[in-house]
């Protein structure tokens, strides 16, 4: 029998349900998407009766996914899915949970995009993208506290999660090595956002931390950020393995390999991720927007329109950084962000790339004729 009520757990709400159940056919059930495995996935159902004693959630089950080339691709943790059965009939019972598989993709309210790790194309020759989590409501950008704090990193982790659609919250970790933590450097690079400094050992800024977790949370961050360890506090039992930082250079080791979801004890549900070591930026403008909002509301009362900051005259962002009110490194990181985020975009749209290519060609073009120019008035 199915009962929807088993999925709160997994984030079922009465929104939810409002978005979601009209898209679904007779013979269709949603599942939320716990764990992706090359083919098959982990998906919590709404199936009654079929539960084990200390089960007081929905029943977890492994569906199939559909070909690569089929209307359903790219699911990933986080994500609704319609669930079917090889019959085509509702699987409402375990027998047909056996032969269970993915027939829908459910639209995303939210998605952690990041430009692909191998920087390969798709057929189309376009930048290729990876999705690392679904349907978030917050991020939790981990950085560890015990040493120098990168803000570049945590500017780059903040434009991935405003760009998705989520809220996110820096949380400084290990804050029980870093007695002197001072929060003020990280707040000034991270305008609308919540920071906090915490420590899953000792407790410290446990609560506060708890208080603005509100339905799906993602921890991000790199190896050895202590991720799967809050994660374990947060969850109250040695859910994910944990392991300690080299020595030598102070790098985490990647000890979650997956991308997992899970029920929060205190409610809503929480994805452990595996460190990041490269976080490219796709399609961001908008996050880099709210990331460097006070460098954007500066530039509001610059004297042109199109200031770039460098050297023009009646700059207002440069005469915050000459007051000291604004740290050059900043204006170094958004320079920096921007390009890159520019960059991808021309990758992933063939009109800008056409038009970054005719460009590259100009400039090759006015080089080659200025060395010529060079040469002839030396003889």
């Amino acid at each position: 029998m199915v009962d929807f009520d088993l999925l709160a757990p997994y984030g079922w709400t009465a929104s939810v349900a409002a978005e979601y159940l009209p898209l679904l056919g007779n013979s269709l059930i949603p599942a939320r998407v716990l764990r992706m495995d090359r083919s098959e996935c982990d998906v919590a159902v709404p199936i009654s009766g079929t539960r084990l004693p200390d089960q007081t959630a929905a029943v977890i089950v492994r569906a199939r996914c559909p070909r690569p080339d089929s209307d359903v691709s790219g699911l990933c943790t986080g994500d609704w899915v319609a669930l079917g059965s090889d019959s085509g009939q509702l699987p409402a019972t375990r027998g047909m949970l056996n032969n269970a598989v993915v027939r829908h993709l459910l639209p995303r309210r939210t998605a952690i995009v990041r430009a692909a790790v191998s920087g390969h194309s798709d057929s189309r020759g376009r930048a290729a993208d990876q999705v690392l989590a679904a349907n978030v409501d917050v991020v939790l950008i981990c950085t560890p506290g015990d040493g120098d704090v990168d803000l570049g990193r945590i500017e780059r982790m903040l434009a991935l999660a405003w760009e998705s659609g989520a809220q996110p919250v820096v949380v400084l970790t290990k804050a029980e090595l870093a007695p002197d933590l001072s929060l003020d450097e990280v707040r000034g690079v991270a305008p609308g956002a919540t920071v906090l400094a915490v420590s899953a050992a000792t407790g410290l800024g446990m609560e506060a931390l708890i208080a603005v977790l509100e339905g799906t949370v993602a921890l991000l961050g790199p190896s050895g950020a202590g991720k799967s360890t809050l994660a374990n506090a947060l969850l109250g039992a040695e859910v994910f393995a944990t392991n300690a930082v080299r020595e030598g250079d102070k790098r985490g080791r990647h000890t979650t390999v997956h991308r997992e979801l899970r029920p929060l004890p205190t409610g809503g549900t929480l994805i452990d991720t595996p460190g990041l070591r490269s976080i490219g930026l796709w399609e961001a403008a908008e996050g880099l927007g709210r990331t460097f909002s006070d460098i954007e509301s500066l530039a509001t009362s610059c004297r042109f329109a199109d200031c770039s900051h460098n050297q023009e005259p009646g700059c207002a962002v440069l005469a915050a950084i000459e007051a000291g009110a604004l740290p050059r490194r900043r204006l170094d990181s958004y320079r920096k962000l921007t390009r890159e985020n520019d960059w991808m975009a021309a990758r992933s749209d063939s009109r800008l790339r056409a038009e970054r290519q005719r460009a590259w060609k100009q400039i090759n073009k006015d080089q080659r004729r200025m060395y010529r120019e060079r040469s002839q008035f030396g003889r």
